[in-house]
């Protein structure tokens, strides 16, 4: 039986990051990005207005105010995407839009709030009535990005933001790793296909889907492979469907009951098997190799050990595949608010609510522990991560939890 630090490191040892391929900018939300993002102009390109007002000299309007308003000639009107046709001279303004670019001769804007147009002796003269400093309301070329700066880098999960960037960086296309193919087979009599209309009543694994959305959820593709009963000449034929794919999940038949084939028909097909027990609860009886060079895990048949381990080997093995940069842990220290004891020689993950509270970390378990009972694996948002070495953990110590997505 391997440690749980052992055996996630011989996981991750054998897998290989992805290729990647180009998509569309609109087609790379929640992708991974493949490539180091380096600007080749500034953003914005040159001085702009960041409100509508008046862009003016600030000499011209100093000591200005509602009592004592400052009056400039208006000379022109700029919007977004026009070019100053004039330079302004002392005592004079020009009518500016938010991003329209900075006249020569104008060091700051004025807020439309702060002024009154009108007209005199056939002119139009706006009243100033407070006073601006130099570059105020004015976006500097380069304030958001300058020209060879490193603007993205690669491993990123691409958000919106992300995605204006890039489009403001006119980029059509971007490269991103590629999504891995994951297949999922279910063992047992008591399954249905994931696209099975579901009655009520009817036995059924939930493992399937969890494992489907959970593999979505990091950024994989699953590719269901349907169920195979526990006979193995229908186990064979079915893993052989999804030796296309970049990894494999089964679901059940790894423990060491009579109907428990899935290890032995892997060791049958030729699969290099690591380990196929890890010290953990819940989750133990956990198979994990290569067949003919593809990662295999072969999960428990209980859904929360089959959720749990997916948790702690299998979405940092898609994580990797991706090339993504992620605190995939996502762990922090809080303060127990109940006593436990455990078995002493295995790690626990038990399901938690964790909440922040006065400044510090909270934890409780989030119902009963059975690997059976889904229902408390819905309800917890974390998990309390207990070392091998302890048996029992008393109410007000620290833990490590780890937050669910």
């Amino acid at each position: 039986m391997i440690k749980v630090e052992d055996a996630l490191h011989a996981v991750l040892k054998s897998i290989k990051t992805l290729d990647s391929e180009a998509v569309k900018l609109t087609d790379a939300l929640e992708r991974v990005l493949a490539e180091d993002i380096y600007s080749d102009s500034n953003i914005p390109a040159f001085n702009n207005s960041a409100m509508d007002g008046y862009a003016v000299k600030s000499s011209d309007i100093k000591g200005a105010s509602k009592n004592s308003p400052k009056v400039l000639e208006v000379i022109e009107s700029l919007k977004a995407g026009d070019v100053p046709k004039k330079i302004l001279k002392d005592n004079q303004a020009i009518r500016i839009m938010t991003g329209a670019p900075l006249p020569k001769g104008a060091d700051s804007v004025v807020m439309v709030e702060e002024t009154k147009k009108t007209r005199s002796k056939g002119r139009d003269i706006v009243e100033i009535y407070r006073s601006a400093k130099s570059g105020e309301n004015v976006r500097k070329a380069g304030e958001d990005i300058k020209i060879g700066e490193q603007v993205l880098e690669k491993g990123i999960l691409l958000k919106s933001a992300h995605i204006g960037i890039l489009a403001s960086l006119g980029l059509p296309k971007i490269k991103v790793a590629r999504r891995p193919k994951v297949a999922i087979l279910a063992t047992g009599d008591e399954v249905i296909d994931v696209d099975q209309k579901l009655t009520p009543g009817k036995l059924r694994s939930s493992n399937t889907y969890t494992l489907y959305s959970q593999i979505i959820n990091c950024g994989g593709i699953p590719k269901n492979l349907g169920i195979s009963r526990d006979e193995p000449h229908r186990l064979e034929s079915k893993l052989k469907e999804g030796l296309d794919c970049d990894l494999i999940l089964t679901s059940g038949g790894v423990s060491v009951g009579d109907y428990d084939l899935v290890k032995f028909i892997l060791a049958k097909m030729g699969t290099n098997i690591r380990f196929w027990q890890v010290a953990m609860r819940p989750g133990k009886p956990l198979v994990f190799g290569l067949i003919k060079g593809i990662p295999i895990f072969g999960l428990p048949g209980n859904p929360v050990s089959s959720m749990v381990s997916f948790e702690v080997f299998v979405k940092p093995s898609i994580l990797k595949m991706l090339g993504q940069k992620i605190d995939y842990k996502n762990e922090v220290d809080a303060v127990l608010e109940e006593n436990i004891v455990k078995k002493k020689g295995l790690m626990y993950f038990l399901r938690a609510q964790t909440r922040w509270e006065d400044g510090i970390y909270l934890t409780r378990t989030a119902g009963p522990q059975g690997s059976a009972i889904l229902k408390s694996m819905a309800l917890a948002n974390s998990l309390i991560i207990l070392p091998e070495e302890e048996e029992k953990v008393e109410k007000g110590v620290r833990v490590t939890v780890r937050f669910l997505d």
